[in-house]
């Protein structure tokens, strides 16, 4: 029975004549192309190097159709010839035909100069063969032999191409229209497709490529539901062709910067030969079901998606969950988030926002708060939105500002101004000295055409007095002070007062927009004692109460914080 081939093939056993059809252009590659693989392939050295797959269809005995590739196939043909000029010992097993264009045929044989110009074809042609001498003879690279040398053992032994052979069956100029429709290269997730429905074996029958392919559809289509994919990763969708392609990451264990970017492909290909086609595609379709599960679990949702959101590899999740019952997986995930937090109640009273180093620790345990705060909300069916924290611009910013940085541009300052000004309006009423509020509006009122870098400083510092409690900043870098904000790209905002920001965070709410949970119970004053509310500050209560809802004697992450070692 006749069988498609998908494979990993060297380039040194690429042979026999690849026949170009009517339907394709010619060769296209400008010199950068040529110089950029050269460069590639010799900084990769004795690694694993794949090429993009080269899609034929076999008319003879070593004579194929060339559905897709031939630019890559031509500029390899081209190297090889400027090689066998070095080491005569070069074979070149393959080689190109033409059904238009017969001159180019020639051309490649002989590489003319005086015959560059003549057609199209041979004036790209030349111009690669030119650049390849080029590479070759500078000497800033590497000497001439040399390269050659070992640019013809890794062809031998690391570079690859993916060898698609086809059915003969298979409509040809139709493949090629659907493989080159926007220029865009084969996936390893489609090409994982094709080795699984490819019927090179008696476990593959007609019924089973129609299961194969209906199963493959409704995991891709569960994948399109933001919420599932931001709950598995931190990578934009974008970044995928096809997101079930995340699932053959995650299960081939590729980590996010590998180079070979056929990585998951050749692991598909290792694991069809250890076990059958089937076999290996239920392991797929069992790895997808047990994400679903946890992810329509939900406290394990939110534990597990809180330990992704802050950089443990659902990899070694997956891995250490093997053997566990669920009751043990998810204590064994609170756990990893403890570890992962690795602070102590006073290590938390010590964050401070100065010290680079405390960020990252405070963005985890402010994320933490959120994330618990809605896992443990009562009788709610509500889940945490990865989706929202990982696609919106929520920051770790100051609840209350003290300083006026960034507010160097004249419109920034107006704005901050008008900001305040509106504020300060509202303070009237219930300030302790309405005198002074009215003379800070009147500066304001004075100086916003004709604003300076100097009184602008004068003005900050007033109006920063009168909308703060007292005049102690000693809190202002601590956690007490910190909540997750979208606002950072806005400088006025950025270096807002409580009542400016507050007042910001009602109007997105109004309009719908996201905002974490604990970021509006803090600006609700939600938080503090209604006998202690007092809208425009955010005062030393108001501080306290927060910390207290966080990791007091009944706070939200209590359970995650170390205790002191004795």
């Amino acid at each position: 029975m006749e069988k498609a081939i998908l494979e990993p093939k060297l380039v040194n056993n690429i042979k026999g004549e690849f026949f170009i059809p009517a339907y394709q252009r010619g060769y296209r590659w400008e010199p950068e192309h040529i110089t950029m693989l050269l460069n590639d392939i010799w900084e990769n050295g004795d690694n694993n190097y794949c090429l993009q797959p080269v899609v034929v269809k076999k008319l003879d005995e070593e004579k194929y159709e060339l559905i897709d590739g031939q630019q890559r196939t031509t500029s390899l043909f081209l190297i090889l010839k400027y090689m066998k000029q070095i080491l005569p010992f070069i074979e070149l097993n393959f080689f190109l035909t033409y059904k238009t264009r017969p001159k180019s045929e020639e051309f490649l044989k002989t590489i003319d100069p005086k015959l560059a110009n003549e057609y199209i074809d041979h004036f790209y042609m030349f111009n690669a063969y030119e650049a390849i001498d080029t590479w070759f003879n500078d000497a800033t690279i590497g000497d001439r032999n040399l390269k050659a040398i070992n640019l013809y053992k890794y062809f031998g032994e690391r570079v690859k191409v993916i060898w698609y052979e086809v059915l003969t069956s298979e409509n040809a100029t139709a493949l090629f229209t659907r493989l080159n429709i926007g220029k865009i290269p084969l996936t390893n997730a489609e090409l994982v497709k094709a080795l699984f429905l490819s019927k090179d074996s008696k476990n593959i029958t007609d019924e089973k490529q129609l299961e194969i392919s209906t199963s493959w559809d409704l995991i891709e289509r569960e994948l399109q539901d933001n919420n599932f994919w931001y709950f598995l990763t931190n990578q934009s969708p974008e970044k995928f062709a096809t997101r079930i392609e995340l699932i053959f990451n995650l299960m081939s264990n590729k980590e996010y910067d590998e180079k070979e970017k056929f990585y998951t492909f050749f692991y598909f290909i290792e694991q069809a030969k250890k076990a059958s086609k089937i076999d290996v595609w239920q392991e797929i379709q069992s790895y997808f079901l047990i994400l679903k599960e946890w992810y329509e679990k939900r406290d394990i949702y939110h534990k597990l998606g809180y330990l992704v959101s802050v950089g443990k590899p659902l990899q070694s999740i997956i891995i250490e969950a093997k053997g566990l019952t669920k009751s043990a997986f998810k204590e064994s995930l609170g756990t990893e988030i403890k570890n992962k937090l690795d602070l102590t109640a006073e290590d938390v009273l010590e964050l401070n926002y100065s010290s680079g180093k405390d960020r990252e620790k405070i963005d985890k345990l402010l994320l933490l708060h959120n994330v618990e705060t809605v896992r443990t909300l009562k009788n709610s069916s509500e889940r945490y939105s990865f989706k929202s924290q990982k696609t919106n611009n929520w920051s770790l910013e100051h609840i209350h500002a003290q300083k006026s940085e960034g507010l160097n541009k004249k419109e920034d300052q107006q704005k901050w101004l008008k900001l305040h000004k509106a504020s300060l309006e509202n303070l009237m009423v219930t300030a302790k000295d309405p005198a002074r509020v009215e003379d800070v509006i009147k500066n304001i009122d004075i100086h916003y055409e004709n604003i300076t870098q100097a009184i602008f400083e004068t003005l900050f510092n007033s109006v920063f007095e009168l909308l703060s409690e007292n005049e102690d900043r000693s809190y202002m870098d601590s956690i007490s002070n910190m909540a997750l904000l979208s606002i950072s790209n806005n400088a006025a905002l950025n270096n807002a007062t409580f009542d400016v920001k507050r007042n910001r965070i009602l109007e997105m709410d109004k309009e719908g927009q996201y905002i974490p949970i604990t970021t509006r119970r803090i600006f609700l004053k939600y938080y503090t004692d209604s006998k202690d509310h007092q809208l425009h500050f955010w005062g030393q209560q108001d501080r306290d109460a927060y910390i207290d809802a966080m990791i007091g004697k009944n706070g939200m992450l209590k359970n995650y914080l170390k205790t002191n070692e004795i």
